[in-house]
């Protein structure tokens, strides 16, 4: 596509989903977006997942141009993984407030005072990951601290993720950086709304994400990731789930079981992952930014803890 087409599209508004895969075909990008995602973004994505699960499907693909729609830390670990690729984002400033909470100051601070093996969970700083002991995710959080050779294990940012993990391995699990570790979008979920959807769909299953208080992980029968919760529906007779992660998961869930019904927390809906559009991953594609460069020792610092997590869970 020249210019002078680019801009009468732009000009007319005329960015559809098929429009924004003919031009990354064109500019040989491959599209990776986040369960998150408006579902017109997860329209267009020729991959969908959790952002650890796409840091490593992209090492195993032939494409080196990535356009990926996320947030910036899911997009570093992609890069940490993935060197010698270009990764572009949309937005440059698409971040994780739970992520930007713990910085690596209180992780050198942390293991320093407890003398404690540090887990630090996939959503966090780059810079943070390169001086914890080992990187885990949501789905394997208590199988890597089940793993580790000590009784206290320190473990951030997720308060919540922590407590889940505390009561899963019987483990003394302390939190960094503590109250202030947590993401918006489930710590602040109400046991109160959760209550009044389950009202009206008493048949419903209930599928949760462990980042949510242990209040609301008490209602739920099922607790797991969102790679996960892809799983969970095909292991039971239910008709209807009520879905207790960020509302963008009701798409994937929808595509992959176009027989069953799932039903949002409206309040749960992450703003920066809403950063993303139509618009902006055309431009994106147009002119091929942002790029994301990490630091190569910061980066090799954070492979270690990653390599770690594989050796501990294979």
């Amino acid at each position: 596509m020249g210019p002078t087409s680019a801009l009468e599209t732009l000009r007319k508004g005329l960015i559809t989903p098929e429009e924004i895969r003919r031009l990354a075909e064109e500019k040989g990008y491959t599209i990776v977006a986040h369960n998150y995602q408006i579902p017109e973004l997860q329209q267009i994505a020729d991959y969908i997942g959790d952002s650890l699960q796409l840091a490593r499907l992209v090492t195993s693909i032939p494409s080196m141009k990535i356009l990926f729609l996320g947030v910036d830390f899911m997009a570093e670990m992609m890069k940490v993984l993935n060197p010698e690729k270009k990764i572009i984002v949309p937005v440059r400033y698409s971040t994780c407030p739970m992520a930007n909470s713990l910085t690596v100051e209180m992780v050198i601070e942390a293991k320093q005072k407890y003398r404690a093996p540090f887990v630090i969970y996939v959503n966090s700083k780059t810079e943070a990951k390169a001086y914890a002991d080992v990187v885990c995710t949501s789905a394997n959080a208590v199988d890597v601290v089940s793993k580790i050779d000590s009784d206290i294990v320190l473990f951030g940012p997720d308060k919540n993720l922590a407590s889940y993990v505390a009561e899963k391995t019987g483990k003394k699990i302390i939190p960094i950086p503590g109250e202030k570790g947590y993401c918006y979008v489930h710590n602040y979920v109400k046991e109160e709304e959760l209550k009044r959807i389950i009202a009206q769909h008493p048949n419903a299953k209930i599928m949760a994400h462990p980042e949510v208080p242990n209040n609301v992980r008490k209602l739920a029968h099922f607790v797991g990731s969102t790679s996960q919760m892809e799983k969970y529906p095909a292991t039971t007779d239910a008709k209807e789930f009520i879905v207790v992660t960020e509302v963008g998961m009701i798409a994937k869930l929808e595509k992959l079981y176009p027989e069953r019904k799932f039903i949002p927390v409206s309040s749960m809906v992450c703003y920066n992952m809403k950063k993303n559009t139509l618009k902006n991953t055309y431009l994106a594609l147009l002119e091929e930014k942002y790029e994301i460069l990490v630091d190569e020792d910061i980066a090799q610092k954070a492979r270690r803890a990653v390599e770690k997590m594989l050796e501990l869970t294979r």
